[in-house]
């Protein structure tokens, strides 16, 4: 028994220091949507238990609107696999990542988002360190800076005396950071024109109310269509994928 804690101390005092970044910016950003879920007529209740059942930032964001809107379970359980598509990608390289740490998967899959997977995927750990624990602490962790973010931004939104109309562009914002640093580090644009010509062209052939789904519907089926001739150029120009 002692033995065993000290194996899950070590791993915690090894995946600590990989979630420091990860910690300043979900604290920071997990008490803007709980401040945004506030101001949209939620108790707190609704973001702490959101940021445990769905811990996916960016869809958490959307949900909100989702809740305000008519009730559309077929459409939202669409636009839900569409914004978390790229999590398919991600489970299928943690395959081999994932072998072997019996009862602690199902929560490692669970719980895997872009940051956890950036660490667990990359990160070389030490020796001695037991792998499954590490990455359990590395995707717990993570999880625990959002919920906590999500719960006090739900919290302290009742308090909040200044004016935050607006508040609701944060999600726009985000999205905008988004697309903003991937052109930064692309030296060719392939999957971000993509990107801004069929949003364009749904959104004027659907209308702004509507064409969010088939938007992405159209951005998945092209690039998984174009996939292997856009990674094949990028490899012969020696662009990071």
């Amino acid at each position: 028994m002692k033995q065993q804690k000290t194996v899950i101390l070590s791993a915690l005092k090894a995946a600590f220091p990989h979630t420091i970044p990860i910690m300043a910016s979900f604290l920071f950003l997990g008490m803007t949507y709980g401040i945004y879920m506030n101001v949209s007529g939620f108790s707190f209740v609704y973001p702490m238990i959101m940021s445990v059942v769905i811990f996916g930032g960016s869809l958490e964001f959307v949900a909100v609107q989702m809740l305000l809107s008519t009730f559309a379970p077929l459409q939202t359980l669409i636009m839900s696999i569409l914004i978390q598509a790229r999590h398919l990608f991600y489970g299928l390289a943690m395959l081999d990542k994932y072998k072997n740490t019996g009862a602690k998967k199902p929560f490692l899959i669970f719980g895997l988002c872009d940051e956890s997977f950036s660490i667990n995927c990359s990160v070389d750990i030490p020796n001695g360190i037991d792998k499954g624990w590490f990455m359990l602490w590395v995707t717990w962790l993570n999880q625990l800076y959002w919920f906590t973010g999500s719960t006090l931004g739900g919290l302290l939104g009742s308090f909040i005396n200044f004016n935050t109309e607006g508040l609701e562009f944060v999600m726009t914002a985000m999205f905008v950071a988004i697309f903003v640093d991937r052109w930064k580090k692309e030296h060719h644009h392939y999957t971000s024109l993509i990107g801004v010509i069929i949003s364009a062209v749904c959104l004027v052939i659907f209308g702004a109310e509507s064409f969010m789904l088939p938007t992405m519907a159209c951005i998945l089926c092209v690039l998984t269509v174009f996939r292997k001739p856009i990674e094949k150029s990028l490899e012969g120009s020696g662009d990071e994928k």
